[in-house]
């Protein structure tokens, strides 16, 4: 055999040679023991879960509908038809005013009360406002949907650019009053709450303002008073409007249910289940993870994770050793 030959064929052995090792090196990266899981999301996204009750969303009422009443040609103040809105007879005056309650849930949003029925909101007035057919006393019963045409009637927190008051959605439950002398006193106690669910319902406080227009730019949770720093306001010739809510919020339990009082989650039936639940979770996964490791071990059995290389790289040894001694 000519040198030239046999330069060619031993250089095409050690090319055979070197690409086999790079085929085995890719054929042992392509052996994986377990296909990847994704990722748990383990980040729960905040969800109406965390409230017990839904926020009840209503808009105002636009110009032109029959619960637009008015609006101020300056711009500040606008106002809605209440049917709890009344005018003394006789008429002895300008002083007015309003007096509401508001129900928020653990978030902050306005609600109806639909979770806490046969829940009374008592709220004690004045000899000022016995005339008043919903006042002596003022009562809220929920849910408001189910005692009242109206179940919010006024826009009292936040605020939208394009109304010169609120945020453009009804939030309170009130009643009103005209036709009072300008320097009457308009009292009110302190707010009782009643019934099934008055240990679900927290009384925040009260947000009061007096002679001058409301002022919706407050946060109802944030901005409410103790009723010692509340509880009615004294009208004179250039303050005869005064307003006043009460803020209560309802406590605990979330969509799921309520809330025992060492914080174990019970469900509707009042039963702690979270335990159970967790068990299950905890068993189903143990038995996933032991299939499915058991059919990662039964896969790569008598897998070689290079196949077949030992006996190509002894026969390529051999060839070029034998060729060697033919040239000697």
């Amino acid at each position: 055999m000519s040198e030239s030959r046999r330069s060619v064929l031993t250089g095409a052995l050690v090319l055979l040679l070197v690409g086999s090792v790079g085929v085995s090196a890719v054929a042992a990266g392509g052996v994986t023991t377990a296909a990847p899981t994704p990722a748990s999301h383990s980040t729960v996204q905040e969800s109406s879960d965390t409230v017990s009750e839904e926020a009840y969303t209503e808009p105002v009422p636009d110009e032109g509908d029959p619960y637009f009443e008015a609006g101020a040609d300056d711009g500040s103040w606008i106002s809605y038809v209440n049917p709890r809105d009344e005018y003394r007879t006789p008429y002895l005056g300008d002083g007015s005013g309003k007096l509401c309650v508001t129900l928020v849930n653990e978030a902050g949003e306005s609600i109806v009360g639909e979770t806490v029925p046969n829940t009374t909101v008592t709220v004690a007035t004045g000899e000022e406002l016995e005339w008043h057919s919903h006042a002596d006393p003022m009562t809220v019963e929920y849910p408001l949907t189910q005692h009242y045409d109206r179940p919010l009637d006024a826009d009292q927190f936040g605020t939208e650019s394009n109304l010169p008051q609120g945020d453009g959605y009804l939030d309170s439950h009130c009643i009103e009053m005209h036709g009072l002398t300008e320097n009457a006193t308009v009292e009110y106690g302190p707010a009782e709450i009643d019934g099934e669910h008055a240990d679900r319902i927290e009384l925040v406080g009260y947000v009061q303002q007096a002679h001058e227009a409301w002022d919706t730019d407050v946060d109802p949770i944030a901005d409410a008073r103790p009723y010692e720093e509340a509880g009615g306001w004294t009208y004179h010739p250039d303050g005869s409007h005064g307003q006043a809510v009460v803020v209560l919020q309802l406590e605990g339990g979330g969509a799921n249910g309520d809330t025992s009082d060492d914080g174990i989650s019970l469900g509707h039936d009042g039963i702690d289940s979270s335990s159970d639940f967790e068990s299950d979770d905890a068993a189903e996964t143990g038995q996933e993870s032991e299939t499915e490791r058991e059919r990662n071990e039964s896969a790569n059995d008598g897998i070689d994770p290079t196949p077949g290389f030992g006996v190509l790289a002894v026969v390529v040894s051999l060839l070029i050793v034998a060729l060697t001694k033919r040239t000697v």
